[in-house]
């Protein structure tokens, strides 16, 4: 027998009596939508502008490492059109094809972002590089400085972008009580991460660039060119690697925050209906939104009726406690069944439910009586 609830579902709701993990705060579903538009056009506006003068210097002064820079911020605006698509289309509402909804298209566009960045950045600053290097050819001297104030603009530019997006992921962190290390390595949306890891790259590659230009000027060796040319593509590759890596653990169906996670097993465990949580299985479905499915022991003698009613009111508690709750499955299981005790075990490591002759037993004898006892007492009239 399984209870499941949906969006439809409601009921009364009342307090829970589980309190959330007290280092830890559900933030609320639509959080964050508006800001994350508003740093993807910064990012876009600033790349495009940056970039054209990049490549006008570049071919001007034959400066590989500012071509190399120019590839970079070519491949960045393509990235930003592909976070804008991912913006617009993980907004849809779920349907039929789509019962779940349309939040995990915003890892697959960032996936293909971070496959951009690789090819069309990475790849044409390696290129470019060892083309310099082997090459050989001397630049006129009477242009470089052209690319000094090119590299300055871009430098202010690009920090404009990254002030935002840095802005964005402090407010997002503070309100789940978490560090900005900890949200980059686990954020919850990924386009966020991809413009902080693109501008961050962005800004240590102007550094690498400028270095590149005024060591060829004083030593008159195009080597120095070359060398900022490979450390730019080598910097972009770890950039591409760092986002797959994040979008590859969402598209795979990663489990919610361990912190949410923990808040909602103590609140299911809380709950008087319920004897004990037998397992827990939660998966990211977008951004803020997060698939649960509950196996717990209701507690004994409960009637049809009442692990009916238990479920729509617990589904309604869970929904206002944790925003973030997309969809609710509450499946009854015994607490005792081997083969879903083992899977479990595999699972986490550990058993969620308690072990037999623990004090979840009393607590099972007494709710016993207290519902036998309920059924027992006549009604009025009777």
């Amino acid at each position: 027998m399984g209870c499941m609830t949906g969006p439809g579902d409601s009921a009364p709701a009342r307090r829970p009596a589980g309190p959330a993990t007290a280092d830890f705060a559900d933030s609320a579903p639509a959080e964050g939508g508006g800001e994350s538009m508003v740093t993807v056009l910064l990012a876009l506006a600033a790349n495009a502008g940056v970039g054209l003068l990049k490549l006008v210097a570049g071919l001007l002064t034959g400066s590989g490492a500012l071509l190399s820079e120019a590839a970079h911020s070519a491949g960045d605006t393509s990235t930003e059109l592909l976070l804008l698509t991912a913006l617009r289309r993980s907004d849809r509402p779920a349907d039929r094809v789509h019962p779940f909804g349309y939040g995990k298209e915003r890892y697959f566009w960032s996936m293909l972002a971070a496959v951009t960045i690789l090819i069309s950045g990475a790849a044409f600053s390696i290129y470019q590089g060892f083309s310099t290097i082997l090459g050989g050819a001397e630049e006129p001297g009477d242009k470089l400085w052209i690319n000094y104030p090119v590299l300055a603009i871009a430098f202010v530019l690009e920090g404009i972008s990254f002030r935002q997006a840095i802005n964005q992921v402090r407010g997002a962190a503070r309100s789940g009580r978490r560090s900005v290390r900890s949200y980059l390595r686990n954020p919850d949306d990924p386009t966020v991460k991809s413009v902080v890891l693109e501008d961050s790259a962005a800004l240590i590659g102007l550094c690498l660039a400028a270095a590149g230009v005024g060591l060829h000027q004083l030593t008159g060796s195009v080597l120095w060119d070359g060398l900022a040319s490979l450390a730019i593509g080598a910097l972009l590759v770890a950039v591409a690697f760092a986002l797959a890596q994040t979008c590859k653990g969402l598209l795979i169906g990663k489990q919610a925050d361990v912190r949410l996670v923990r808040s909602i097993e103590a609140w299911l465990e809380a709950q008087p209906e319920i004897l004990d949580l037998v397992d827990v299985l939660t998966m990211m479905t977008g951004v803020h939104r997060v698939l649960l499915c509950a196996r717990v022991d209701f507690v004994a003698g409960s009637t049809a009726d009442e692990l009916e009613a238990a479920c729509v009111r617990i589904d309604a508690d869970l929904r206002a406690e944790f925003p973030s709750l997309d969809e609710v499955f509450i499946q009854p299981v015994p607490r005792s069944d081997a083969r879903l005790r083992e899977r479990v075990l595999n699972r986490y490591g550990r058993v969620l439910a308690d072990e037999p002759g623990s004090e979840s037993a009393a607590r099972q004898d007494s709710a016993a009586a207290v519902a036998a006892g309920r059924r027992n007492t006549p009604r009025p009239g009777q």
